[in-house]
Formats: structure tokens, sequence, C-alpha cells
């Protein structure tokens, strides 16, 4: 069974940085597409980074380009979010996804990751 576990979450002002880390407790980590999504109370999950294994094809939602940064760390089973300059609206509980695939992808769709984590709270205040 696969299990995802972010960290890193907390309570900063606007303008300030975050770094999200997901530890996937996988053995084939390397193998394995990964994707951020978050959802804001009475909003639907919404589809933030994602990261091809391999590393070769990263794809950012047009509201985080230039300001979000998603990498990998096959070593540790890990990927990160680093989140800089931070905004009110980028308050939400952001939730780590998986998928094992054959194929690189770095898709934004949530139908294309088959594992998640439990999510870990980011508050933006003003």
């Amino acid at each position: 069974q696969v299990q995802l576990v972010e960290s890193g979450g907390g309570l900063v002002q606007a303008g300030a940085s975050l770094r999200l880390s997901c530890a996937a407790s996988v053995r084939t980590f390397s193998t394995y597409n990964m994707g951020w999504f978050r959802q804001a109370p009475g909003k639907e999950r919404e589809f933030v980074a994602a990261l091809a294994w391999g590393g070769g094809s990263t794809n950012y939602a047009d509201s985080v380009k230039g300001r979000f940064t998603i990498s990998r760390d096959d070593a540790k089973n890990t990927v990160n979010l680093r989140m800089n300059s931070l905004k009110p609206e980028d308050t939400a509980v952001y939730y780590c996804a998986a998928r094992r695939s054959l194929r690189q992808s770095s898709s934004s769709s949530p139908d294309d990751y088959d594992y998640w984590g439990q999510g870990t709270q980011v508050t933006v205040s003003s």
C-alpha cells in the first residue's frame, strides 16, 4: 500500500515562503509521476504543480507559475513544493498525489493519480 505524508504547512504572512514536502512509502519512487493539488474552503480541488518521473517534465497552474517550484529527490522518496511570494489566495489544504506509470507524465488531472496524502494546511494572512 502506497502512503504519502505531507509536511511543511503553516501560517505565514503574505509575501513569505514555505516549502512543502511529501514522503512516499514505496520501493520504486523513481517510477512515480508526482503532483500537488490544493483545496480551499468551499472550492473544488485544483491542480498546483506536477513532475514526471525522471524529472523531464514539469507543469504548473497559471496562478502559481514563477512563484512555486516542484522538485523531487528519488534517493529520499520525496517530492517538494517550494512556494515563494505567497498570497492570501494560496490558502488551502495542499495534497500530494502519485501514480506509478511506464509513461512520464506531469498531468494536471486528478484522475491521473492513484494515491493521495492526507494534506497539509497552508494559511496566508494579508
